[in-house]
């Protein structure tokens, strides 16, 4: 199999000022929940690609990515401007090991993502493995904006399937509003107010955690779990935390 194959826009959503996702009907080959594809164009005599995490389910197609357009990136404008039918190379194989494949079952899973990585998470959601290994799992998304909070049809129906062993947490750090913690994440889980939110705890006894997003929070929570005594999971070594950094 060739490393890349021909794929098509069939569909694209803007969110909010610089945030979108788009569809694309290409046929990779088939992916495990968390991980991530390639997606380039060709610019000038170069191939320019870089790595989006999957929003679709494994089953379900087309292929979804959600990406922030990063003005002075020389692939994300270009990514912003597609158009329906217009052509976008993808990597042939999905890669990544930041799934729930060898993860040992616990009474919760916490899903921790700031910004666009909420997207890697959707596609674990909507699988069976998560609501099969663990009694309760809760999603907790971290932005600056309240406009930044995408995808409420998916995640109410998400909610709405699953009852009481699904909980939704969402944080902003810029602003104020009525249902929402206010902060950043790693503040919230310091101070407890997030644990407090969610009526459960983070710990090696009990929990396993997954972070996905910018590398601040994810190197500052990685120091918050360790404190606790939660380890790193490796597929070899399984352990109480996952993390993985989101391009």
């Amino acid at each position: 199999m060739s490393e890349w194959v021909k794929g098509t826009v069939v569909g694209k959503h803007l969110w909010t000022d610089g945030l979108y996702s788009i569809q694309i009907d290409a046929p990779m080959a088939d992916f495990m929940a968390g991980q991530y594809t390639k997606i380039a164009l060709d610019i000038g005599t170069d191939r320019v690609g870089r790595p989006y995490s999957l929003v679709n389910a494994p089953q379900d197609r087309p292929l979804e990515i959600l990406f922030n357009e990063v003005p002075e990136g020389p692939l994300t404008p270009r990514l912003s401007e597609l158009k329906i039918g217009d052509p976008v190379w993808v990597a042939a194989q999905a890669g990544g090991i930041f799934t729930l494949e060898s993860v040992p079952p616990a009474d919760t899973l916490w899903l921790l993502a700031t910004g666009t990585a909420i997207g890697v998470y959707l596609s674990i959601l909507r699988t069976a493995a998560p609501w099969e290994h663990f009694k309760r799992v809760i999603l907790v998304h971290g932005v600056r904006a309240a406009a930044d909070l995408v995808y409420s049809e998916t995640l109410t129906s998400i909610a709405a399937q699953h009852g009481r062993q699904f909980s939704l947490i969402q944080a902003i750090s810029r602003e104020t509003q009525p249902q929402t913690l206010h902060g950043r994440i790693t503040d919230l889980l310091t101070s407890g107010v997030l644990e407090a939110q969610a009526a459960a705890r983070i710990d090696p006894e009990s929990s396993h955690v997954m972070l996905c997003g910018n590398s601040a929070m994810i190197k500052d929570a990685k120091q918050i779990l360790e404190a606790r005594g939660l380890i790193r999971h490796r597929r070899h070594a399984p352990g109480h935390y996952s993390a993985e950094q989101y391009h």
